[in-house]
């Protein structure tokens, strides 16, 4: 499983999706560790009550530091709750749209499809390109030129990564989608992921999008303030930080062009706060591995198949120790990427999952 491929394209449309293609890096069967089928039905049932919790502590807390905003607005003392409220609404619904899109989080489909709607309304990502998008992600995780959400090219761009932490590539990008789907144009691109089919979907969402947005900045114009917008719209900005904060360490500084997630992917032990607001996304390895066990499963998972799995990143500022002097070599050299050290009883991966797209660690 070789190739003579040189600089990384990262276009879905370029030589390297073509290359992994022809290569079998595309669609191919990812390493997973063995789980008794019992254990496995057992973490895979779904069910509401623990989503309904969650989701009802999350929309309350929502409501909450959005009632004392607006009751304090017009003095400083609104800044802390409108702060607390773009946290939940610019990063907490990253989470939720994920695990909605899996349809995992819910037993009941309807309570799935109607949470999936409203976070991807609050983080700009449309419910179909997104869906399909992320089908995607999970059938050729950090394959180059096949997967469309690789977070961090190589070399790294960081300048893009630090306006991210306040959400302006990537809403500037959002915006523009939209409008362009409003005016019923899809791209070359999502035509690579997106069937045909659900194409005039996208469209009708963009438009329906447009039309809150618009109205959100006749009530703002006509109000003579700010507060609409701040409520709708700008917590994607203000409230984005965490969200990336944690999204970075999912994949960041590891390997591309594996297939066993083990390599690429990264588990962190994180706060109970940030678990809350990530949904346990924290256990990223796991996930991907596995990613039809629900999210409240993910710690009873990761307890069951760590032994085959790389050491966690005891927390948050651990990871980015580890991550962060990785993008500054990746500067200079776009082959360096941090290798996985596998414990002792783990399964060994096959070094042909590797080729010259991702050469060896430097």
């Amino acid at each position: 499983m070789t190739t003579k491929a040189t600089k990384r394209d990262y276009s879905l449309l370029g030589e390297s999706g073509r290359t992994a293609v022809e290569i079998g890096l595309a669609a191919a069967e990812w390493y997973h560790t063995e789980i008794p089928r019992k254990d496995m039905k057992a973490l895979m049932q779904r069910s509401d009550a623990p989503a309904i919790r969650d989701t009802a502590i999350w929309l309350g807390a929502m409501a909450a530091f959005a009632g004392l905003g607006i009751y304090f607005w017009g003095s400083w003392l609104c800044v802390p709750f409108l702060l607390a409220y773009g946290v939940l609404y610019g990063s907490a619904s990253d989470s939720r749209w994920h695990e909605c899109g899996h349809g995992t989080a819910f037993k009941t489909r309807w309570m799935n499809d109607a949470v999936y709607q409203i976070a991807c309304f609050m983080i700009m990502r449309n419910p179909v390109t997104w869906r399909w998008s992320h089908t995607r992600h999970h059938t050729d995780t950090v394959i180059v030129g096949r997967d469309p959400e690789i977070a961090v090219m190589r070399p790294p761009d960081l300048m893009r990564l630090i306006l991210n932490f306040f959400g302006l590539f990537d809403v500037w990008h959002a915006v523009v989608d939209m409008i362009r789907n409003g005016f019923g144009v899809i791209s070359a691109e999502e035509k690579t992921f997106i069937p045909e089919m659900e194409q005039p979907k996208a469209i009708r969402i963009a438009r329906i999008w447009l039309a809150i947005y618009g109205a959100t900045v006749a009530l703002a114009i006509t109000l003579g303030s700010f507060l609409p917008l701040v409520l709708i719209g700008l917590p994607r900005l203000y409230g984005a930080w965490h969200h990336v904060l944690t999204g970075l360490l999912q994949h960041g500084g590891l390997a591309d062009n594996v297939i066993d997630h083990r390599l690429n992917s990264r588990t962190v032990y994180m706060n109970a706060i940030s678990r809350f607001i990530y949904w346990n996304m924290n256990y990223h390895v796991e996930h991907h591995m596995f990613p039809m066990v629900p999210y409240h499963a993910l710690p009873q998972l990761h307890a069951m198949i760590k032994h085959d799995l790389p050491a966690p990143s005891p927390s948050i500022w651990s990871g980015y120790r580890e991550m962060a002097p990785a993008f500054l070599r990746q500067l200079r050299n776009e082959d360096y990427f941090l290798k996985r050290e596998l414990p002792p009883t783990a399964r060994p991966y096959r070094e042909e999952f590797h080729n010259e797209l991702a050469p060896a660690a430097q």
